[in-house]
This record gives structure tokens, C-alpha cells and sequence, in this order.
């Protein structure tokens, strides 16, 4: 059912003029689906309160609320057409009152970690471009008939969400930044095992992804307490996003998977300057996978103690001093940070190899990211003591990757199993034919190249030269001569 929804969602927002690519859909689809949440979430709230026998203030004043301007219902609970606005008038109430009003609780909220904040940070970000209010309307009844109520709704919800993040992500160019493989997140987060207690932050969030996942992996593993509840939902996860959409797809993700108001800020990350960073700003595990091959402008490099216009290379710096000592971190970077020459790559290897444990480099083969023709390694890091140690591990899941056979949590399952037995023990990685560790100290102090180069490749036959192989074929004619003539000896 639900997915049919989103499908009839989309082809209505395929036929509007207003909606021009996968981006616009899932656009337009969140700010709906957030209302339309909010709605529900405000109901449970007044339900509580009715139950202890308070009364509950409700954030939104009537006019704006879901069941007064969306979708008035009458005695029966059907939509009643009398009072429901639709064609030009409903649009016109969208974008003339709805917007700036919703808009307005960016000012008047006490803090950003409210919802209030987010609802209004949301819809200062987004514009309705659905022009059609007949289409609106028809929108607007599909949505009204997702169900929000039960976790299980919002566990299908939010899986089907994430189809349309990753149907964004394959669409082209500018929806590939929001999309990182589930399975690569998951086999992560599994390395870093994030306990109750910890906060864990991505300072790239895109459409959180990694915090998603990390939520999921925590909930499952820990005790249901009140307590432990609480910490999950209000003081664990962090992130910061500088892209309007993204930062709008990354809170509508948060919920759906269960967290009601997000600690993600939108903001650029990069703005910061890193000498400002103090102990109470710093966070226990790192999660992020940064935009690769962006560029940065003279003035924001200054916010960083080595100066490069690669966006990898200062989100890297920053990661790196926003880590606890002790702080666990996992990030995803182009591999030819392992052996570029300039004196920025050279001088940030060397950053954190002293600053940092860096234990594994996993490298990913060609066609992990969809639309993005990189490869790409994943290094993994505990901030507080220099670099003894690296353990490699070189993916390669038997077949080219592409869209028809994507990266799968089973490609992964080795690497988790062998690096989390490791460590686990404080032990060096196991060498296999796709694993080998290197000592920091045999590697040129120069331009401390971290390149991939396994040892462990069982070495193919080299190919024979033409005389090799003709000298071989008349030993065979001397020797299949020799049989024959004992042959005809027998006869």
C-alpha cells in the first residue's frame, strides 16, 4: 500500500509543471509528509496529556493545522469537498499564508534543538512548486492516508523514504552527494560499534544517512530504558548540512526513522574555524563521508591550519580535531588522498598519522558510488595516539558493481568479521589474499604514501614469449612422434 502511494505521488508530480526531477519529487514529497507528521505526532501528544488530565498546547494554530486546512473532514470522516480548498485557492493559501507562517517559527522558537525550530528552518529552506491545486489536492489525499501512528508504519515509511533518497542518488549528478550505500554504512558503524552514552556526529550529513543507520544499529543493541530512550532521541546524534534540500531530506529522514526533533543544523560546516573547536564541542565517534572533488574559496581555508581548496581534505581536518581523544572515527575519502604530492595531502597524512591510531584503510572497488566514477577508501581512526599499525583490506566482490548489482551487506560481511575480531582482541589484522598490514615506520618519511598495494595477490603466470611456446610445441610433435612409433611397434 505504501508504496503504491509514493508511486501515485509521483506520477502526479511527474504531470505538474512545477515539478521538473527526482530532486523536486522528494522535495516536494517531504515538506507534505512532514506536515502531515507533525499532524499525527500532535494528536499522540494531546492524547498523552488528556490521559494525565492536562491540556495540551498545540504548536500550530488551528487555521494551520493538518485537519483544518489539508484535509477537513466531515461527521462521516470523509473530506468534506464544502470546506476543502482546492484548485487556485489552495495553492494560493500554501504559498501566501501557510509557508510564511510556518516559516516564522525560526524566529520565535526558544532553541534550535526544538521542533518549532526545525519546522521553521524547514520551511524557509523549501518553496511549493506544485503549481496545480488540483494536483495538490489529489497529493494531499494520498498522503492523508499514510498511516503514522505505529512504529512498524514508520519503520515501512521510512525504508521507502530511503528508496527515493537512493532513486535521487542514481538519477544524476546533483543527487549522487545525498546517497551513500547502506551496506558500506552498516559494515562502518558495525567496525565502530557506538555505545548508549556517546554522541556521534557527521559534519556532512546530506540525508543522514549514517546517523539513521547508527540509530538503528544502537536501539537494537541497547536496554529500552526511559533513560536510554531519552539519551537516543535528545543527546546522541549530531550533524551539520550546507545544502538546502539535503538538510530538509536529512530531517524528514531522522523522523520517519523515529528521532522527533534532529540535532542537524544547517549551516557550512567548513565556515567554522577549527582553532574555535573546544572539549565541549568535540564528539565521541565520527561518521561522515564528505563531497568529493569540491572546491573552497580563499577565506574559508583560512579557517584551517592546512591550507587546500580540496573540500575532502579541510572536512578531514576539521573531523580530526572535532574527535574526543579516545574518539572513534570512520570516514569515506577519494583514494588518491593516500598518495597525492602536493604539500597539503603530504602534510595531512602526516597530521594524522601522529595525532591518530589510523588502524584500517578498506579499499572499495570501482562502481560503489553510483554516478560518481571514483574510487574511494574508507579510514578508520582513533584520535590520541600516532600510527604504529595499518590493516588493509581490499574489497572485491567477485563482479563489476553498477546499478542491476549494487554493493550488498554479504560483500561486506568478511571485512566486519575480521576487523572486529581484531580488535576486539587489540591484535594486527589477519592477513588473507585480500588483507595485509604495514608498519608505519618502513614507509618513505618523505611523502608518506599510503598507497594500496597488496602483497598478498596470488601472482598470475606470465605470459610465455612466442619462442617459449614454439619450443614447447616441437618438444610435444618429438614426443607424441615417439608414441606413435612404440604404437606401431606394439601392432
Amino acid at each position: 500500500m505504501f508504496e503504491q502511494t509514493f508511486k501515485n505521488i509521483d506520477d502526479i508530480l511527474w504531470k505538474d509543471s512545477g515539478a521538473d526531477s527526482e530532486l523536486d519529487y522528494i522535495g516536494q514529497t517531504s515538506w507534505i509528509l512532514f506536515l502531515r507528521y507533525l499532524d499525527e505526532l500532535e494528536k499522540d501528544k494531546a492524547d498523552e496529556a488528556e490521559l494525565k488530565g492536562e491540556a495540551y498546547q498545540f504548536i500550530l494554530d488551528e487555521k494551520y493545522r493538518w485537519s483544518h486546512w489539508a484535509m477537513p473532514k466531515d461527521a462521516d470522516g470523509k473530506l468534506d469537498h464544502h470546506v476543502a480548498m482546492t484548485g487556485p485557492d489552495l495553492v494560493a493559501f500554501v504559498d501566501g499564508q501557510l509557508f510564511p507562517y510556518l516559516a516564522g517559527f525560526k524566529q520565535k522558537a526558544e532553541s534550535a534543538e526544538t521542533i518549532e525550530y526545525k519546522i521553521g528552518e524547514i520551511f524557509s529552506e523549501l518553496k511549493n512548486k506544485i503549481q496545480s491545486g488540483y494536483n495538490l489536492r489529489e497529493i494531499l489525499e494520498y498522503a492523508d492516508a499514510l498511516p503514522f501512528r505505529s512504529s512498524k508504519d514508520k519503520h515501512e515509511l521510512s525504508h521507502l523514504y530511503e528508496t527515493k533518497i537512493k532513486n535521487m542518488g542514481n538519477a544524476g549528478r546533483n543527487g549522487g552527494q545525498y546517497y551513500t550505500p547502506r551496506p558500506l554504512i552498516r559494515a562502518m558503524i558495525e567496525v565502530i560499534d557506538p555505545q548508549i552514552g556517546e554522541k556521534i556526529y557527521d559534519g556532512a550529513a546530506g540525508s543522514c544517512g549514517f546517523l539513521c543507520e547508527a540509530y538503528e544499529y544502537m536501539y537494537e543493541r541497547m536496554d529500552k530504558t526511559t533513560e536510554n530512550l531519552k539519551t537516543l532521541q535528545e543527546s546522541t546524534f549530531y550533524g551539520k548540512e550546507k545544502k538546502n534540500l539535503a538538510y530538509v531530506i536529512g530531517i524528514m529522514n531522522m523522523i520517519l526513522h523515529g528521532i522527533e526533533a534532529p540535532n542537524i543544523i544547517h549551516t557550512n560546516t567548513l565556515g567554522e574555524n577549527i582553532r574555535d573547536i573546544q572539549e565541549k564541542d568535540r564528539y565521541h565517534v565520527i561518521l561522515a563521508n564528505p563531497p568529493f572533488g569540491g572546491k573552497e574559496r580563499k577565506e574559508v581555508q583560512q579557517n584551517f591550519d592546512i591550507k587546500t581548496g580540496e573540500t575532502a581534505f579541510l572536512f578531514l581536518q576539521h573531523f580530526i580535531k572535532a574527535l574526543k581523544t579516545g574518539g572513534r572515527a570512520a570516514i569515506v575519502i577519494k583514494n588518491t588522498f593516500l598518495s597525492n604530492t602536493d604539500n597539503a595531502a603530504i602534510a595531512l597524512r602526516k597530521q594524522l598519522l601522529e595525532s591518530c591510531h589510523l588502524h584500517t584503510i578498506l579499499d572499495m572497488p570501482q562502481g560503489t558510488f553510483q554516478g560518481a566514477g571514483v574510487k574511494t577508501v574508507v579510514l578508520f581512526f582513533q584520535k590520541g595516539e600516532p600510527t604504529k599499525n595499518i590493516w588493509y583490506y581490499q574489497l572485491n566482490p567477485g563482479r563489476n558493481m553498477g546499478k542491476t548489482n549494487p554493493l550488498n551487506d554479504k560483500d561486506m560481511e568478511e571485512f566486519v568479521k575480521l576487523r572486529t575480531k581484531s580488535l576486539s582482541k587489540s591484535q594486527p589484522g589477519e592477513e588473507t589474499e585480500q588483507s595485509w598490514n604495514i608498519k608505519v615506520a618502513d614507509i618513505d618519511e618523505t611523502t608518506l604514501d599510503l598507497s594500496v598495494t597488496n602483497p598478498n595477490t596470488p601472482e598470475e603466470a606470465p605470459l610465455r614469449s612466442p619462442e617459449e611456446i614454439l619450443s614447447e610445441m616441437e618438444q610435444l610433435d618429438v614426443e607424441t612422434q615417439s608414441i606413435l612409433k612404440m604404437i606401431k611397434e606394439l601392432i
